[in-house]
């Protein structure tokens, strides 16, 4: 541990710097809290994209696992390569992870969907995690996951990495009731462990648009796309459950503009999410329905302050990622949840919106549809219940 209680030195761990929006929220919600208690801390971040997340928060930041193994399709190649580069670079990873915690006062794993597997493979992330945990406990450096999600985990590695890493933890919290009751459904006995709202919840409002940059539109009605809309479906099946979700996206969308909303498209992921807005706007083509009269907005956020600036001017907001829906319930904007998680029902219900909420793969348009006309009739009621609720 550091000898100078005035001056500690802090990393953070977290898919950071790799595009998605709702972690890079989670990132500026963590620094701002703890340079607010810590105003004379060190912080860095240990990261899925360093160079990306040093430029965007002026600190230093290092990657999760270094180097990578010779990619080749030839198994003899393959074999070779893991029996003598892969055990020396394991031992060299493991060496770099001490000696970036060496001299380090405080690691904390935070937020970004981590500590479930949703497209995450056991002897991927989770067990890097478990392999910092340890690190950390090696270095003396107390170790805590705040404000995490967990679950759904299904591979019984994965299981194993995450508890035991969790078990390894001086502190632990959770976003939301769901992660701690699924840690207790798996055998993971967390009971002191505290629960308290997202970590986003905790923003300045500063952050957000000031009135001078408020579009003058009203009945904006926010749409967020998701490329990643599967919660059960398959290799086989994924491709025909991602089609079915745009059309149907498109159809509400184009329902909103035959009423004279004014739609604006919103993307939670800079990557992951373009393809979902190209193939929304190729169906809405299709259909006959375009841009050119200013009624649909396309302007794809590329940051926390864009995303927040385009929510804010929003009415009402329809979306599936999580942090959309947050970041909405955060500005006090009424919301109706096309789920694609456990994490999003559990949010919604903590606000008391779960009759606006629907499954991702069964979604129902005329369920959606009376659904939105609902929420918009009710819309101050609902405004002083999320401001109860967050």
């Amino acid at each position: 541990m550091g000898t100078d209680p005035t001056h500690r030195k802090i990393a953070i761990f977290g898919i950071f710097g790799a595009g998605n929006l709702g972690n890079e929220c989670t990132l500026q919600a963590m620094l701002y809290n703890l340079g607010r208690h810590l105003p004379t801390a060190e912080f860095s971040c240990i990261c899925a994209g360093p160079a990306e997340t040093a430029s965007a928060n002026n600190i230093s930041a290092f990657p999760i696992r270094e180097g990578r193994l010779p990619r080749t399709n030839n198994a003899l190649l393959r074999f070779l390569a893991k029996a003598f580069v892969g055990i020396p670079l394991e031992l060299y990873r493991w060496f770099k992870v001490i000696s970036r915690l060496a001299g380090h006062d405080m690691l904390v794993m935070t937020g970004t969907g981590m500590l479930s597997d949703l497209g995450i493979v056991p002897l991927g992330l989770h067990y890097d995690i478990l392999r910092w945990s340890i690190a950390a406990k090696l270095c003396r450096c107390q170790l805590l996951f705040v404000s995490v999600g967990v679950g759904p985990i299904r591979h019984p590695l994965s299981r194993f990495f995450v508890k035991a890493a969790l078990r390894l933890a001086n502190y632990r919290s959770y976003r939301d009731r769901f992660s701690k009751d699924y840690l207790e459904s798996i055998g993971f006995n967390g009971a002191e462990d505290k629960v308290y709202p997202d970590l986003a919840f905790s923003l300045p409002k500063t952050t957000t648009a000031s009135d001078s940059q408020r579009e003058k539109e009203r009945n904006v009605i926010g749409v967020g796309l998701i490329k990643h809309s599967r919660r059960r479906a398959t290799a086989e099946n994924d491709e025909t459950m991602y089609q079915d979700y745009i059309a149907k996206v498109a159809s509400f969308v184009g329902w909103l503009l035959e009423r004279k909303y004014t739609v604006r498209l919103l993307i939670g992921d800079v990557v992951y999410d373009r393809r979902a807005r190209q193939d929304l706007r190729a169906s809405l083509e299709r259909a006959g329905l375009s841009s050119e009269n200013g009624n649909l907005i396309d302007d794809p956020p590329q940051t926390v302050r864009d995303l927040l600036s385009q929510l804010s001017v929003t009415d009402i907001v329809v979306a599936s990622r999580f942090h959309n829906v947050l970041l909405s319930l955060m500005l006090g904007k009424p919301v109706v949840a096309i789920s694609f998680h456990e994490k999003v029902d559990s949010l919604m219900s903590a606000v008391g919106l779960t009759e606006f909420c629907q499954d991702i793969e069964n979604i129902d348009l005329d369920k959606l549809t009376k659904q939105f006309a609902t929420l918009e009739k009710k819309a101050e009621i609902v405004n002083l219940q999320i401001q109860r609720n967050t």
